[in-house]
């Protein structure tokens, strides 16, 4: 690995370990065995980092729903939202621990919203629902998903199921695995879709 990737990997572990809060730039360099002058070569600030984080070290939830255009009106629709909650549990799960701790105090999320904005405009957590719910629009035009189905709330509804599966899981220190996950993501997707 490379110094970046050492980086990533070190905030990655201190994040899931000791929730973002307390992974301070200081921290995260001398876990990965750099100063802290290597860690500003490639990241700005920790907001930076946590979103390389949450992109490129846990669960591929953001690419899955980027390429969600491209699927649509490919495979069955059912398939696709098992491989969206599938990945959401897992994505939720890994990175619940390391988000919750922005909310620890009002400062601190303050302090990160702001930044995210300026870092990285439109991305937070509503974005998958928007991106979900528009790949949704989209099956529902095309008539692969009825009309009468509403994308914003059946975005919001799997996605939610999905988060709260992943809070539980975490909150048990458990991860779903395999064909439990495979059953999880299909449980969810056949109730929310069982009237389509």
């Amino acid at each position: 690995m490379g110094t970046r990737e050492d980086i990533i990997a070190a905030a990655a572990r201190i994040m899931r370990d000791e929730g973002y809060a307390r992974a301070t730039t200081k921290e995260i360099a001398r876990a990965a065995g750099y100063s802290e002058a290597a860690l500003y070569k490639h990241f700005h600030d920790k907001t930076e980092i946590f979103l390389t984080v949450l992109i490129e070290r846990l669960p591929g939830l953001v690419p899955l729903l980027a390429g969600l255009p491209e699927r649509v009106g490919e495979r069955a629709v059912r398939d696709n939202l098992v491989d969206v909650a599938r990945t959401a549990i897992e994505f939720y799960a890994e990175s619940f621990p390391v988000s919750a701790s922005v909310f620890s105090s009002r400062q601190l999320l303050a302090a990160h919203r702001e930044r995210l904005r300026e870092v990285a405009p439109g991305a937070g957590p509503g974005r998958p629902l928007t991106e979900l719910a528009a790949y949704l629009r989209a099956e529902r035009d095309s008539g692969r998903v009825p009309a009468a189905v509403d994308p914003d709330a059946a975005a919001a509804l799997l996605l939610g199921a999905c988060f709260q599966q992943a809070f539980l899981l975490a909150f048990a220190d458990e991860r779903p695995e395999g064909d439990s996950l495979d059953a999880l993501a299909g449980e969810l997707v056949g109730t929310l879709v069982a009237g389509w």
